[in-house]
């Protein structure tokens, strides 16, 4: 149904931890975990942010199932309404295309499945001048990544095992003094979390994220209130490819600062297949 994935939580949960300021300077090191000792926090980052663009480029020709579980609370903490959607995000000409699989436990209405092969059809005949605005779109949304070595501060309290695998955690605060930049770089002042890395390629495993001021989004009047905590779980997939496995967030909003709204999303993933390997992959 939609061209892009939940782009935006995604952003919104990476850049408390992480930064790609000298990702293009820096490359991994051939015998990482040889080095694991005297890296610093700063190093460790940076080595990250190294892995994660190449696990992003990666991700970029795989596809996958995504299960997408919209709760909303009321003041008391019960459940007033709850949405769920399994979709396949599949590559059309190599741009990830999301098929609606099935809602609130049933398959999609006919109306739902022409809307869907229309955007399909539209997109395998998407002209060189939409490309282009699309992948700046994608860019865009990547973008915060080249700021966040100055807009925070790192420092490595420790390591722990982590879906089995060693991993170095990191704490990240706002900057003291950081100037904004890009299109979130407002909300780096707000947020702050914790940021574990693999000690062997350096991939995400998990970041922990938590608004420490409110902050406005969308297009409507409304602000994510301090305490809005936000989680993301990543699975290697092999050749030290890191992948979401598992995105949550507990918010609380106001609309118009008015309405106050809690909101639980989660967003899980799996069946990643290399498209070559997959029968999800179409082409014009």
């Amino acid at each position: 149904m939609k061209i892009l994935a939940k782009s935006s939580m995604q952003c919104l949960l990476v850049m408390v931890a992480v930064s790609a300021a000298l990702f293009a300077q820096t490359s991994a090191p051939e015998n990482p975990q040889n080095q694991a000792s005297v890296l610093d926090a700063r190093q460790i980052v940076v080595q990250s942010l190294a892995a994660t663009e190449r696990s992003w480029q990666a991700r970029d020709h795989y596809t996958f199932t995504e299960r997408d579980q919209d709760r909303r609370l009321d003041s008391l903490g019960q459940l007033k309404s709850e949405n769920v959607e399994v979709t396949r995000m599949i590559l059309v000409n190599g741009i990830h295309f999301e098929q609606l699989m099935e809602r609130n436990g049933k398959l999609p209405s006919a109306e739902e499945l022409k809307k869907s092969d229309k955007a399909l059809e539209k997109l395998k005949h998407e002209t060189p001048e939409e490309q282009t605005v699309r992948l700046r779109k994608v860019q865009e949304n990547r973008s915060f990544l080249q700021d966040l070595l100055e807009a925070f501060d790192f420092q490595l309290i420790g390591e722990e095992i982590v879906g089995g695998r060693s991993a170095y955690m990191l704490q990240s605060k706002p900057h003291p003094g950081y100037r904004p930049r890009g299109k979130y770089g407002k909300l780096f002042s707000k947020v702050e979390g914790k940021l574990w890395i693999d000690k062997q390629d350096f991939g995400w495993v998990r970041v922990d994220g938590e608004v420490t001021q409110s902050f406005s989004i969308g297009l409507l009047v409304a602000r994510v209130q301090r305490g809005s905590h936000i989680i993301m779980e990543q699975t290697c997939v092999g050749d030290a490819v890191w992948v979401p496995k598992r995105l949550e967030m507990k918010a609380s909003a106001k609309i118009l600062f008015l309405k106050s709204l809690d909101l639980e999303r989660i967003l899980t993933y799996s069946d990643y297949r290399p498209a070559a390997d997959g029968p999800y992959s179409v082409s014009r």
